[in-house]
């Protein structure tokens, strides 16, 4: 299934950054993306690197299996598990759309210190306070068993520690810093990533 799995690819990137980024500039005047900033070495920057090469690692699954470079995992070639990677797919692509017009013109990719955007607590925001974070996640985890090899598996364990890191050291004191009070207080009542788990003590 590389091939279906490089077309979810496409559109998923077409809607979450191609899509919502014009949207973005035709609100603002600016795109949204802030790029890897942060002096090398840096959380921020590490944080940045390891999201671009598992956004790298997620192209190259399905390619260097369809090319014949990389052997699928038999366990996992079987309709069911395709089946799931469909439904994770879809439902990742719905649910970063969601949230990313949830966010309004507070959306961003990365952080800029001299900024000052709203503090965004309704819809997906009211579940969990990464839904964008959450639903990339369901999405690659789709793709990845869409191709299920090693490549494909590293990229999910590279994802999750771009956004540990990208979140925890990043973005949480960020957001500490700029709405305080406000935000501990939605973080208390509010998981990270899932509901109810990874809650900050108000």
């Amino acid at each position: 299934m590389p091939r279906l799995a490089l077309a979810v690819l496409i559109v998923y990137f077409a809607l979450a950054f191609g899509l919502r980024s014009l949207i973005h500039w035709r609100r603002t005047g600016t795109s949204g993306f802030k790029g890897i900033s942060g002096a090398a070495g840096s959380a921020e920057w590490i944080g940045g690197v390891l999201f671009v090469m598992a956004l790298v690692c997620t192209v190259a699954a399905p390619l260097g299996q369809l090319y014949g470079l990389l052997a699928p995992w038999p366990a996992l070639g079987n309709s069911a598990v395709r089946a799931a990677g469909m439904a994770l797919s879809a439902a990742g692509i719905a649910s970063t759309l969601w949230a990313q017009l949830a966010m309004g013109e507070s959306w961003r990719v990365g952080v800029d210190e001299s900024e000052r955007t709203a503090l965004v607590a309704n819809g997906p925001f009211g579940l969990v306070r990464n839904p964008i974070y959450t639903s990339m996640l369901l999405g690659m985890g789709g793709v990845a068993l869409l191709t299920p090899n090693w490549m494909a598996a590293a990229a999910i364990a590279t994802l999750i520690a771009a956004l540990e890191l990208q979140v925890r050291r990043v973005e949480e004191p960020y957001l500490l810093r700029v709405h305080a009070a406000s935000y501990r207080a939605y973080a208390a009542r509010t998981g990270r990533f899932l509901p109810g788990i990874g809650r900050i003590a108000a």
